[in-house]
């Protein structure tokens, strides 16, 4: 990491702590992915702002705060096979990589995937696989897995992803419409889904019916 982001960076970790992200292995992973490689370079000035950021195609980089808490919501533990659903940059992507035993990515904008496999390639993060498709239909092949993490809002989480989670797992997403957003953490048990509502939130729609 180009380290003239340092300070930014502890800055940025210090922020996150004092709104409550105290997930030690959350934070460490924050730490280790360098956020201005996934940010336009007119904007690298900005990567250790708690903001979201504006990348390409109308998508953005989410909120350092959201991402943290959609990240310690999931509860890994080193394990875990944790589909995706949004790839964008690919920082969060990056960001469960060092946090779970393999990360499945979905993306509908191929330059978009193209990007991101680019960046994980360079930091040498081997454990992600990527697929350009239809993220509301999820990656049947791949399933179950032990968590889900939708970066893109909808309506009502798909049931044909809820499907693909295990007995035990997690879901985290945002449901609801436009602005009126909600994070659900979702957990399936043998006799249904145990829904949470964590906090509002704000992101771009998925997108399905390809």
């Amino acid at each position: 990491m180009n380290p003239d982001f340092q300070p930014d960076k502890a800055q940025l970790i210090m922020t996150l702590r004092g709104m409550g992200i105290l997930d030690a292995a959350t934070l460490g992973a924050l730490e280790q992915v360098p956020r201005e490689l996934f940010v336009p370079p007119a904007l690298r000035h900005h990567s250790y702002e708690n903001a979201s950021l504006p990348i390409a195609y109308n998508q953005t980089i989410s909120q350092p705060y959201v991402i943290a808490r959609m990240t310690e919501a999931l509860r890994l533990r080193g394990r875990e096979l944790v589909l995706e659903i949004g790839c964008g940059s690919g920082y969060q992507a990056a960001i469960l990589s060092y946090l779970c035993r393999r990360v499945y990515t979905m993306e509908r904008l191929k330059p978009l995937l193209v990007g991101a496999e680019n960046r994980l390639r360079d930091l040498r993060i081997s454990n992600v696989s990527f697929r350009l498709g239809d993220g509301s239909k999820g990656w049947p092949e791949a399933a179950p897995f032990d968590r889900i993490i939708l970066t893109c809002g909808c309506d009502k989480i798909p049931d044909i992803l809820l499907q693909q989670l295990k007995i035990g797992g997690i879901m985290v997403a945002p449901e609801g419409h436009g602005k009126l957003q909600q994070l659900v953490v979702v957990t399936r048990h043998e006799t249904g889904f145990e829904r949470v509502l964590l906090m509002p939130v704000t992101f771009v729609p998925l997108i399905g019916g390809d």
